[in-house]
């Protein structure tokens, strides 16, 4: 079922005393999800995500704009009546109820048409529950459940419906490092098994990237990019972009190009001939440096960090807008290297490196 949002606007009156105007949470969303994708909205905390969830799945009435699911406009639809399965990031279960009657409690208030019988909601439930991998669980109450298993009874409560939709609004925030990552693997899984539309809700970059085929950039309640997660790291639009995206986070440093040079103090550290002169913010990844003994750029030597396969460089730099600059290196390049060095050169791989215009932050081609 593909998900269509079309110039979508939600306005919330504002609470400030001094200020009555209006707050503007999502302004203008435009775009057309495919069907049987699974979609990242992605940004910082009051970037309006989870305000473009609730919107789609009914809890909220935009301001302006409409949403379609496939043909049929549900702009002004209830949500009970859009076939949509919603996960909060609270596990929200029934304490009383074991897991059963939890991932049941859906199909027991269909009505008319849409009743069930006892043995069909039976199969519906074992079918869910395999899917998540609860089956052995089933007479459990939430509180016997860990962190991991309560939240796989949330999305098999959901998906027993057979839903258009699937809505996770950060699913993964309660649980600990280990737990998030093995149930990020289990929603990919569920999604690519059930082929539902999903749409995935969170401020973890790394969870956006790992498990979306697309994900949406949001930041103010503007989207600033939307493409495939290695597309957006590897292309940003702008520098927010670039610094959301990346662990570590890359580096900027202020520039100027002069001469078909990018100048960072008074290194000239790369060619980028149709850049234009003018002053810039330069990003680099911290995979985008190599070592190298008389490489253009110079920068103090503060440590190293040993990372088994790769070793982190941190270094110094008075034109970055960061007290460090961390760079990703082959541990083998630092075996001619000095531990008492005070300073490091490197050469840049013009790929990882991004030019984005002082004032309006926005990428410059060169």
């Amino acid at each position: 079922m593909k998900v269509v949002l079309r110039n979508l606007t939600k306005k919330f009156p504002s609470r400030d005393r001094k200020n009555r105007g209006e707050v503007i949470a999502v302004n203008d969303f435009d775009f057309e999800i495919p069907d049987g994708k699974l979609i990242g909205l992605l940004g910082p905390s009051g970037c309006g995500k989870s305000t473009t969830l609730n919107l789609i799945s009914g809890l909220l009435k935009p301001t302006s704009g409409q949403i379609f699911f496939g043909e049929d406009d549900v702009t002004n639809l209830p949500p009970e009546h859009r076939g949509i399965g919603l996960v909060f990031q609270n596990y929200a279960l029934y304490p009383h109820l074991t897991v059963r009657q939890n991932i049941q409690f859906p199909l027991e208030n269909r009505k008319g048409k849409e009743k069930l019988s006892r043995e069909e909601m039976h199969t519906k439930v074992l079918e869910a529950a395999k899917l998540v991998q609860i089956d052995e669980l089933m007479e459990r109450k939430p509180k016997e459940l860990s962190g991991g298993q309560q939240q796989r009874v949330a999305i098999a409560r959901a998906l027993v419906k057979q839903p258009r939709v699937l809505l996770l609004d950060e699913p993964l925030s309660n649980l600990d490092a280990r737990l998030r990552l093995q149930t990020r693997e289990e929603i990919k899984r569920i999604q690519k098994e059930t082929g539902i539309t999903t749409i995935f809700v969170t401020h973890d970059q790394e969870e956006a990237m790992s498990i979306s085929d697309m994900i949406v950039v949001m930041k103010d309640g503007i989207v600033q990019q939307i493409g495939r997660p290695q597309e957006v790291y590897d292309s940003p639009e702008n520098l927010f972009v670039a610094k959301f995206l990346g662990t570590p986070p890359v580096n900027v440093f202020e520039g100027r190009v002069k001469g078909g040079k990018l100048y960072i103090g008074e290194d000239a550290v790369l060619d980028v001939p149709a850049a234009g002169d003018r002053e810039v913010c330069a990003g680099i990844r911290p995979e985008g440096f190599l070592l190298q003994g008389d490489g253009p750029f110079c920068c103090g030597l503060k440590g190293v960090e040993v990372m088994g396969r790769d070793v982190s460089v941190i270094a110094t730099n008075d034109a970055a807008m960061s007290p460090t600059v961390r760079a990703i290196v082959n541990a083998e390049d630092m075996a001619d290297a000095s531990p008492e060095a005070l300073t490091v050169r490197f050469a840049l791989k013009p790929r990882k490196v991004f030019l984005f215009d002082k004032k309006t932050e926005k990428r410059i081609a060169f």
